[in-house]
C-alpha cells in the first residue's frame, strides 16, 4: 500500500507519525524496549499530547530477532496468529552504553542508536544487513480514521528480494507491489493461492511480518531503496532472520514456522487424475489403468476429482451410486494393481448436500453476524463454509473423510479455502481478517493430521492449493489453476520457485496444463518438466491427460521420464530428507545454491533439483532453450555431455530431451528399479561420479524407507581410479562409474 506522493510528500488525506528520537530504553535479561515519541524532547512540555512508539526487540531463537512496533498497546489480543516454534533456553545478550542499545542473538545483532534520529541496523557478526532509518517507521491515518503501521527496511545496491508465496509475476520482487491476501485468481496476475509475508534477500537474511492479515509490501516500488511492509491497525511485527547463506536463512526460517513433514516415497511416483469436468465411470478410470499398464507406464496413484461426488452435493463425501455403484471394491481393485487413490474435497459445503442441514444445525458452518449461516453461490449453489476453529466442527469434518480413509483412501486433494469472507463471525472470535488467509493453515492441518494418525509419520501427503506462513508443515503444494501454454508453464515455474524462496519444501503442477487442450508438443515439453519436479500429476480440466490422446509419441516420452525418476530415487529421497529436516526445498531457485554468483540472482527459467541436477524446461515449439551454468564443468545426465561455466548457453532438444546437467564432483546414486517408487534404494545402486578431481574424496548417503540412511559409502579417485568403501549401513551390492 503506498502512502506517499513521491518521495516528500504524503497522499490526500493521510497523516503520519515518525519516531523523531529515542527518549529512553529499558534493558531485560532476553528483551529490549525503546520508547521514541514522535518529536525530539527539548523540554518539559513537549511531552504533552504528544504520541510515542513503543518498540520492543526480542530473540524467539538463534539467529532470530523479533521486532514489535506499537502506537497503541492496548488492543485485544490478535487471533488467529502464527503458531511459531519458540526456544525460550537460547543464550540472548542485551548490552546498553551510552551511544547504542544493542540485542545479539547468535550472530545476529540489531542496533539501535540513542542519540540523534530514529536509527536501527541489523548485523551478522559485524556485518551490516539493513537498516530502519528516520524516515522508516510511520503510523498513518486516513480520512477514515483507519491507522496502518509501516515499516521501511533499506535495500543496498544490487540486492535482489525473493519469496512472498507462490506468486507468478517476476522471479525478483524488486520494483513489485505485493499484497499477502489469498485468492483464487489463477496462475497470470498478481493474485496468489498461497500467500506468505516472508522474503528472503541476497544479502543473506530474510524478514517474516507476524500476521496471517492483508500485508502490503512495496518492494523498492515507494521508496526505490527500501522495502516498505504495512498492516492495518495499532502494531506491526516482523522477524529478521539471520544467513550469511538462504539455505542458512531458510533452516531458520523453517525451523521457527515449521519444518516440512517427511512425504511417502510413493508420493513422487507418477499420479494420474480423472480431470476435472470430464464423463468419468469406474470403466473409464479402469481403462486409463489399463491403459498405462499396457504402454509400460509406471503408475503410483489415482486420482478422482470432484465427479466423484453428486452434482450440486459437493461436499457430501458420499460416491455417485451411478458412475461408482461400487466404490468399496472398486478402491479394493485399484489397491490390489499397487496403486494408491486419491480423491479430491474441499471445506464448502453444498445447500444440497446431506451435510448442510447437519452443520447448520450443530453450528458448526461460519456464520454472518446476525448468527445466520454465511452462504453464496459462487461455485456451489447455497454453499456454506466449514468453522474449523470449532474444535467439534473440525471432528465432524475429520469423521466424514474417516469413513473414506476406512475405504481405503490413501490421501486427499485439499483444493479450494482461499474464498474465504471477512463479513463474519467465527466461533473462537478469531478476526475475520486474519482468518481469510489463515483458514488454509487450519483446514490443511485437520487433514493432514487425519491421515497422519491413521497413516503413520511419513506416511501423510495431501494436493493443497492454499497455504499461508508455516503452510510448508502439511505438503504437497501444486501451482493451481493454470492455462495450458508454454506462458503458463513459464509463470507456474516462477511460482515454484516463489514458494520454494518461502519455506516450502516440495511443490507440483498439473502437466499439460489446466485449463484447455494443450498442443501435443506443449504436453511432451511438460511431461519432462513435470517428472523433474518433485511431484508429478497428469490433471486437467475438461480434457483427460492420458498421453495417447495427444500422440504416440507423448507416450514414449511419458515413459522415458517417468522411468528416469523412478531410477533417481535414491538421490531425490535424500533431497527430500533434506528438506525435511532443513528446510531446504527440493527444487531450488539458483540463487538459493548459488549465492555468490551474480548470475544466479535472476534466472527463473531453471532450477537445481537437490543440491546438484540443474532442470532447464524447454518451454518453446522448436526446442530452443537458453540456460545458465554457474562456474565448473557440468555433464548431462542424459548424454554425459560436457559443458563448463559460468556462462549462458543456448540449446536445441528433441521432445524425448531437455537440459539436464550435474555439477561438477557430484556423485548421482542410479537404482536399479525404474518402475516403481518403493524399492530397497541401496541395492544394487550404480554410483555415477561426475567429473571428479583426482585426489578427491566424497561421501554418499543412501536413503532406507524410514527417512533414515541405509548406508554411507566413501569414495576416492587416485591416479585415474575410484575406490570405494562401506562407512557405515549396510550395501552389499553397489557400483560405481566416474564419468569425466
Amino acid at each position: 500500500m503506498k502512502f506517499s506522493d513521491g518521495y516528500w510528500q504524503l497522499r490526500d488525506g493521510l497523516t503520519r507519525l515518525r519516531p523523531a528520537e529515542v527518549e529512553s530504553v529499558q534493558a531485560g535479561e532476553r528483551e529490549l524496549t525503546v520508547f521514541a515519541p514522535a518529536k525530539r524532547i527539548e523540554r518539559r512540555g513537549d511531552t504533552l499530547n504528544q504520541p510515542m512508539f513503543t518498540v520492543t526487540f526480542s530473540s524467539p531463537s538463534r539467529g532470530v530477532i523479533g521486532v514489535r512496533i506499537a502506537h497503541h498497546l492496548g488492543g485485544l489480543p490478535a487471533r488467529p496468529s502464527y503458531q511459531l516454534n519458540v526456544d525460550d533456553d537460547h543464550p540472548v545478550k542485551v548490552d546498553v552504553d551510552a551511544a547504542e542499545a544493542r540485542l545479539t542473538s547468535g550472530e545476529l545483532s540489531v542496533v539501535v542508536a540513542l542519540e540523534g534520529p530514529w536509527d536501527v541496523r541489523f548485523e551478522q557478526d559485524g556485518r551490516p544487513l539493513t537498516n530502519s532509518g528516520a524516515r522508516s517507521v510511520g503510523l498513518v491515518t486516513d480520512a477514515d480514521g483507519k491507522h496502518y503501521v509501516h515499516e521501511q527496511l533499506a535495500l543496498g545496491v544490487g540486492e535482489t528480494i525473493y519469496g512472498l508465496g507462490e506468486r507468478f509475476g517476476a522471479f525478483v520482487k524488486n520494483g513489485q507491489v505485493v499484497d499477502s491476501w489469498n485468492a483464487d485468481g489463477g496462475t497470470s496476475s498478481e493474485q496468489a493461492y498461497k500467500n506468505v509475508p516472508f522474503y528472503l534477500s541476497s544479502k543473506g537474511y530474510g524478514v517474516l511480518v507476524d500476521s496471517p492479515a492483508r500485508v502490503s509490501f512495496e518492494v523498492g516500488s515507494e521508496v526505490t531503496s527500501r522495502n516498505q511492509f504495512s498492516v492495518e491497525g495499532q502494531e506491526l511485527g516482523y522477524y529478521v532472520f539471520a544467513g550469511p547463506t538462504p539455505k542458512d536463512v531458510l533452516r531458520r526460517y523453517t525451523a521457527l514456522t515449521g519444518r516440512p513433514a517427511r512425504v511417502p516415497a510413493w508420493s513422487m511416483g507418477l499420479w494420474l487424475s480423472t480431470s476435472f469436468t470430464t464423463d468419468y465411470t469406474e470403466e473409464t478410470t479402469s481403462g486409463f489403468v489399463d491403459g498405462m499398464a499396457e504402454r509400460d507406464l509406471p503408475l503410483s496413484v489415482f486420482h478422482f476429482d470432484c465427479f466423484w461426488m453428486r452434482q450440486f452435493h459437493w461436499c457430501d463425501f458420499l460416491w455417485d451410486p451411478v458412475a461408482f455403484p461400487d466404490p468399496e471394491g472398486m478402491v479394493r481393485r485399484l489397491k490390489d494393481r499397487g496403486l494408491r487413490v486419491s480423491l479430491w474435497i474441499n471445506p464448502y459445503i453444498a445447500q444440497r448436500s446431506v451435510l448442510f442441514e447437519e452443520g447448520r444445525r450443530l453450528g458448526y458452518l461460519v456464520k454472518r453476524p446476525d448468527g445466520s449461516v454465511w452462504q453464496w453461490d459462487m461455485w456451489q449453489a447455497g454453499m456454506a463454509i466449514v468453522d474449523f476453529t470449532n474444535p467439534d466442527a473440525t471432528a465432524w469434518f475429520r469423521s466424514k473423510l474417516q469413513a473414506l480413509v476406512d475405504l481405503g483412501v490413501d490421501c486427499f486433494k485439499t483444493d479450494f479455502g482461499e474464498r474465504i469472507p471477512t463479513d463474519v463471525v467465527w466461533y473462537d472470535g478469531s478476526d475475520p481478517e486474519r482468518m481469510h488467509n489463515y483458514y488454509a493453515q487450519l483446514y490443511n492441518a485437520a487433514v493432514f493430521g487425519l491421515l497422519e494418525e491413521n497413516r503413520g509419520e511419513g506416511d501423510a501427503v495431501l494436493f493443497a492449493r492454499s497455504a499461508t506462513a508455516g503452510g510448508q508443515q502439511f505438503p504437497v503444494h501444486w501451482g493451481g489453476d493454470c492455462e495450458s501454454t508454454f506462458e503458463a508453464m513459464a509463470e507456474s515455474l516462477r511460482g515454484g520457485l516463489s514458494l520454494a524462496a518461502s519455506g516450502f519444501g516440495y511443490w507440483s503442477h498439473d502437466i499439460g496444463g489446466f485449463e484447455g487442450l494443450p498442443d501435443p508438443a506443449i504436453f511432451k515439453r511438460w511431461v519432462a518438466f513435470g517428472l523433474l519436479s518433485s511431484h508429478s500429476r497428469l490433471h486437467g480440466s475438461s480434457s483427460y491427460r492420458v498421453p495417447w490422446a495427444f500422440d504416440e509419441e507423448a507416450v514414449d516420452v511419458l515413459r522415458k521420464f517417468t522411468k528416469l525418476k523412478l531410477s533417481l530415487m535414491p538421490y531425490l529421497m535424500t533431497a527430500a530428507a533434506e528438506a525435511h529436516q532443513d528446510g531446504v526445498p527440493m527444487m531450488r531457485p539458483m540463487v538459493v545454491e548459488f549465492p555468490d554468483d551474480p548470475a544466479a540472482a535472476y534466472p527463473d527459467r531453471q532450477y537445481m533439483l537437490g543440491p546438484d541436477l540443474l532442470v532447464a524446461p524447454v518451454m518453446s515449439f522448436d526446442g530452443e532453450v537458453s540456460f545458465y551454468l554457474p562456474r565448473g564443468r557440468w555433464t548431462s545426465l542424459l548424454t554425459e555431455e560436457v559443458l563448463s561455466g559460468p556462462g549462458w548457453v543456448q540449446q536445441t532438444h528433441g521432445f524425448d530431451s531437455l537440459p539436464f546437467f550435474v555439477r561438477e564432483g557430484a556423485v548421482i546414486p542410479v537404482g536399479a528399479v525404474d518402475d516403481r517408487p518403493e524399492y530397497d534404494w541401496a541395492n544394487g545402486v550404480e554410483l555415477r561420479w561426475f567429473a571428479p578431481s583426482d585426489g578427491q574424496t566424497t561421501v554418499v548417503e543412501l536413503p532406507d524407507a524410514d527417512g533414515g540412511v541405509a548406508a554411507v559409502i566413501e569414495l576416492t579417485l587416485r591416479d585415474g581410479e575410484a575406490g570405494s568403501r562401506v562407512v557405515q549401513g549396510v550395501c552389499e551390492r553397489y557400483t560405481v562409474r566416474t564419468i569425466s
